[in-house]
Order: structure tokens, then C-alpha cells, then sequence
């Protein structure tokens, strides 16, 4: 276990660096999201920028209408005109308001879509990767990819295409409005803004490096939400409280300074553009003014232009703003690209085969196996040289002290993990040379850590065989000893367990675990201590239902309690990785070695 966190801190160092170093181009990550994420809706984008447009048309052609106004109303008192601008306006804010409709149940349509589309994938992903990435990524860390990473790219999709689309085609339809009215008073009133890009550029990429923090701690914040809550009858019974309230106060506080850091960054683009704007509006109306009382320009050309600027000047904010959001978009999509571009260390060769058992005989020759062979902290072989054979159908053993490499050593049957040196063969089959389906299809397994989904309990058993029949079922509860409590139970079958099981007892958990492995059917089953954290009774009944599954399979068994062994065809006594003695119960006893001395260790510790 101790390699297994040294790996892991040298994981999250190399994670570090790398957050800590060069982020990828602005137009690399926004090409490919385009290509995968966002391209495949493009006739939807185009539909919303068509109605993007009609909106853009519609407010321009609604400040224009001020001119009309003001000339023909307020100055030659046309009645006439009255009811025909009216109804102009009504019908241009009706079509704005119908364009701002579809486009923004089309933007929402485009941005949730992606947001499936990207957690499908992820998910999809992940769950290929193998047992090493789960074991250095905290299970909060790999859940906010999912919510905060996925959330951002969301935002900045629909929000780049809304603003980049919506805003910029209105500012483009009024400023084309304010150059058709005076050209030369545009030009006054625009010859300010390019001053904005540079600092609104540098305002961006500090927006990147600060999110990109921010969403580490959020996946940090979310572990310890998870360990706390999954953990709280030890918070409780240890009064560990206010320690926990310390740890997660100092996390919050952290959150809070990364989230205010990022809002301030934000906040810098307002007194920019709002200066600007100041600026821009006091010269149109200084010369622009002038005009109008020397008699170069009317009232209501000026009154249009005034207003249409002022209408420029939210989109333009917004635009100025834009370059903020994509950034806070783009740290989640490098963060969630650069995972999905972790291949798996452990996958089929390219012309695999499927597994062919043939009674399912184990055999281990010469392998050795560290849980990193690059690091150089953790690099010790975890087993060494290890020569195990389990023959079909018999039942092999093997003990040994904690950290002695039995969990490890059977965690390589499946393929978990990728072994250093040797070959584990399977009825004479290399494991590598098979694909991994039928490999861990040919397998069942049965742990002391049982995992059990919030689900029912028929759907629990049925779990790695889907299709099983309802009679399949409940013959594999009854066979692991389990029909009988499931019946008892409120909706019987139907119940739900809980997370993680936490409506059953120990022993109820266990034999739904034994169940499952049951209906699986598999040739070949592995046993990692599935009886040691159960009292003598429930022991004794998940005993016989571990009996039952034995029967005519291949059994490779990790045991904490001897007496769990004494009938296994061969044990395998192993320390500090590497196999000591071998041979059956009472070999092993009469050989008076370290199995007889743990044996009866054990046989003194329960007052026998």
C-alpha cells in the first residue's frame, strides 16, 4: 500500500508541473472543440445565427426609427406618421422578440447536447482506463471533471457562439447604421476602442491560470466532502468534528480567495470599457452637437446616432467580456482533453483472441511486479520470481502477513495491473495475448470490500450478467444462503440497498456479493479475504455459501483466517513478496515454518 501512495505523489507532482506549465493555444483548444464536440451541430448553429441576424436587423432598424421619429413626430408634427412608425416598431420588436426565442432554445438545444455528449464520453473513457489511474486520481478530483471542468466548457460554447454571434452581428448592424447616418462622426466615436484589446487580452489568460486552480481545488474540496461524509461514524466516534470543520473551513476559504481573485480579474474589463465609453459618448456629443447647431446634421440623425451608440455599448461590453468567459471554458476543456487523451497502460494487443477455458487452470511462472518501475522511490519489486500454479477445479490458498503481496498477487490474474517480468498463463493461455472481456469474463470475484450499487437487489445479483432470468436469480440467492433475509426484506427483490449496501448487514452484503458471483458462472473464482470482517455467525453461513460456489472451479483464495484454508488443495505462504513454503494444511504444520506459527498465533488468539 505505501508504493501505491508513493506513486500516487508522484502523480499528483507530475500533474502539478504540468498544470503549472505551458497551456495550450487559445485556437488549438477552440479547433478542437470544434471538430468533436461542436461541429457535428453545426446546421443548428447556423439556424441560430440566422435568427441571431434577424434579431442584429431588427434593433438596428428600431434605433433607426428614432430619426423618423423625432424629424417627422416631434418636429413637423406629422400626424399621418403616427400610427405608421407605431406599428414599424411593433412589428420589429415582435420579430426581435420571436429571433431571441428560437435562438436561445437553440443555443440551450446545442450547449446541454455537448455537455452529454462530453460526460458520455468521458465516462466511456474513464471506465476503459485502467486500475493505476483510479488508484492516483481521489475520486472527488475525477467527479468534478464531470460537473465543473464539463459546466465550463458548456458556458463557453453557448456563450461565445450567443455572444460572438448575437452581439456581434447587433454591433456590427448599428455600427453599420451609425456610418450610413455620418461617416465622420462614426469614426470619432469608435477611434477609442482599439486601445481595450491588449489589456482585455492580458485579463483573459489570467483568467485561465486562475480557473484552471479553481477547479482543482473544487475536485479537492469535493474528496473531502465524500471521505467525510462516507466516514462520518469515525468523525463521530473519534469526536473528530471540529477537526474535519477545520480542514473543510480551510478549503472553502481557499475557494473563496481563487474565486475572488478570478471575479476581480473579471471585474477589470468593466472600468476599461466603461471609460472608453465615456469617452467615446462625451466626443460624439461635443462634435457631433456642434454639429447640429452649426446645421450640418438634424436632430433626428444626431438623436438615431446617440441612441444607436449607446445600444452599441452593451454588446461591445460583452464582447470585451467574452475573451474572460472562453478562457474559464477553456481550462475545463484542456483539463477534460487532457484525459481523454490518457490512453490505458493495460489494453488488447491488436490481434488478440478470446480466452478459451478449459477448466481454468492458474499458472504464475516467474513474475515479478512493482507498482511503479519508473519511479525511483517506489521501484523495490512489490513480488519477486513468484512460481504459483492452481490446477483446475482445485482450490489454492495464500496467506501470509499484511503487505506481504497476496492482494497484489492476485489483482494480476485479471489483469488489473501489467506484470514486470514472467507470463500468468490461463489453461496454457498467455494473458496478454487474449482480450481483456473474456480474460475477466472467464472470472469472478469476491472480495472482503464489497461493492454494492444504490440499486435493487435483484439488480446487485444480476449485476456482470445482464439477462439472467428471474428464476436464474433467485436460484443464486438460494445456493448463497441469501433467499432467505432477501425475503424478509420490505419489497423483497426489489429493495433498495443503499449506497454502498448500507441498508443490509455485513454478512447480508457478502452473500449478495456470493450471489452475483454464483449466476456469473464464471470457471474461475478469486476470494481476497471474503470472510474477515464478519462476525463468527455470519462467517459461518457466508462460509457455506462460499462452500457451494467452490464446487467444480478453479479457486484462487486470500485468507486472514486460517481456518478458512485448512481444506484448500495447496497453500502458498508468501513474505515480503516472495513464496517461503508451500504445501498443503497439514504439510505445512508438521513442516513447523511460518504458516505453523501463524496458525497457531491464530489458534491462541481465539482461546482455542
Amino acid at each position: 500500500m505505501s508504493k501505491i501512495h508513493a506513486h500516487k505523489s508522484a502523480a499528483d507532482k507530475h500533474a502539478h508541473k504540468s498544470t503549472a506549465g505551458k497551456h495550450a493555444s487559445t485556437s488549438v483548444l477552440m479547433g478542437r472543440l470544434w471538430r468533436e464536440n461542436v461541429r457535428q451541430y453545426k446546421w443548428w448553429l447556423v439556424l441560430a445565427v440566422i435568427c441571431m441576424a434577424i434579431m442584429a436587423a431588427a434593433t438596428a432598424i428600431s434605433i433607426w426609427l428614432l430619426k423618423p421619429v423625432v424629424n417627422d413626430i416631434f418636429i413637423d408634427q406629422r400626424e399621418d406618421m403616427l400610427m405608421l412608425i407605431g406599428s414599424a416598431i411593433l412589428i420589429t420588436f415582435f420579430i426581435k422578440g420571436i429571433a431571441n426565442y428560437a435562438q436561445s432554445v437553440l443555443m440551450a438545444f446545442v450547449g446541454l447536447r455537448i455537455v452529454a455528449d462530453l460526460q458520455k464520453q468521458l465516462y466511456n473513457h474513464m471506465t476503459g482506463l485502467d486500475m493505476t489511474f483510479f488508484h492516483n486520481n481521489s475520486t472527488g478530483k475525477l467527479v468534478s471533471r464531470f460537473t465543473v471542468d464539463i459546466h465550463a466548457i458548456r458556458v463557453t460554447v453557448s456563450h461565445a457562439i450567443t455572444v460572438f454571434g448575437k452581439d456581434l452581428l447587433t454591433l456590427i448592424g448599428l455600427v453599420a447604421l451609425m456610418f450610413i447616418q455620418d461617416a465622420q462622426l462614426a469614426g470619432v466615436a469608435f477611434i477609442v476602442f482599439p486601445l481595450a484589446i491588449l489589456p482585455i487580452v492580458k485579463i483573459g489568460r489570467k483568467m485561465r491560470r486562475v480557473t484552471t486552480a479553481f477547479q482543482e481545488e473544487t475536485g479537492m474540496f469535493t474528496t473531502l466532502l465524500e471521505q467525510t461524509f462516507q466516514g462520518i461514524r469515525v468523525v463521530k466516534a473519534y469526536s473528530m468534528e471540529p477537526y474535519e470543520q477545520g480542514r473543510v473551513g480551510e478549503i472553502i476559504d481557499k475557494l473563496f480567495r481563487t474565486f475572488l481573485k478570478a471575479n476581480r480579474a473579471r471585474a477589470m474589463n468593466s472600468p476599461i470599457m466603461e471609460t472608453l465609453g465615456g469617452v467615446a459618448i462625451a466626443m460624439v456629443i461635443v462634435y457631433g452637437g456642434q454639429r447640429v447647431i452649426d446645421g450640418g446634421m438634424d436632430a433626428g440623425s444626431f438623436f438615431s446616432f446617440i441612441a444607436a451608440l449607446l445600444s452599441a455599448y452593451e454588446p461591445m461590453k460583452r464582447l470585451a467580456n467574452l475573451n474572460a468567459t472562453v478562457q474559464e471554458g477553456l481550462a475545463g476543456a484542456e483539463r477534460t482533453f487532457a484525459l481523454l487523451d490518457r490512453s490505458a497502460s493495460i489494453k488488447n494487443k491488436l490481434n488478440a483472441s478470446d480466452l478459451s477455458p478449459n477448466g481454468g487452470e492458474i499458472k504464475l511462472e516467474n513474475v515479478s511486479f512493482a507498482y511503479d518501475k519508473s519511479d525511483e522511490n517506489t521501484s523495490t519489486d512489490t513480488i519477486s520470481h513468484i512460481n504459483i500454479t492452481v490446477p483446475a477445479g482445485k482450490t489454492v490458498a495464500l496467506v501470509g502477513a499484511s503487505g506481504a503481496g497476496k492482494s497484489t498477487l492476485m489483482n494480476l490474474v485479471p489483469r488489473f495491473y501489467e506484470i514486470n517480468e514472467g507470463r500468468v498463463m490461463i489453461d496454457g493461455q498467455d494473458i496478454r495475448d487474449v482480450t481483456i472481456k473474456s480474460l475477466r469474463g472467464s472470472m469472478a470475484l469476491v472480495s472482503q470490500e464489497i461493492t454494492l450499487f444504490d440499486d435493487s437487489v435483484r439488480a446487485n445479483i444480476a449485476y456482470g450478467r445482464q439477462g439472467a432470468s428471474e428464476d436464474e436469480i433467485i436460484d443464486a440467492a438460494r445456493n448463497a444462503s441469501a433467499l432467505g433475509f432477501i425475503e424478509e426484506l420490505p419489497q423483497g427483490f426489489d429493495t433498495q440497498v443503499g449506497e454502498h449496501g448500507v441498508k443490509l448487514s455485513g454478512g447480508q452484503r457478502q452473500r449478495l456479493a456470493i450471489a452475483r458471483a454464483m449466476l456469473k458462472n464464471a470457471p474461475i473464482l478469486l476470494l481476497d479475504e471474503a470472510t474477515s470482517a464478519l462476525d463468527t455467525e455470519s462467517e459461518r453461513n457466508v462460509q457455506n455459501a462460499l462452500d457451494e460456489l467452490m464446487k467444480d472451479r478453479t479457486t484462487l483464495v486470500i485468507a486472514h483466517r486460517l481456518s478458512t484454508v485448512v481444506g484448500a488443495d495447496l497453500i502458498y505462504v508468501l513474505d515480503a513478496g516472495r513464496i517461503i513454503e508451500q504445501g498443503s494444511h497439514g504439510e505445512l504444520l508438521d513442516k513447523g515454518g511460518a504458516y505453523s506459527s501463524l496458525y497457531h498465533l491464530q489458534f491462541e488468539d481465539d482461546g482455542q
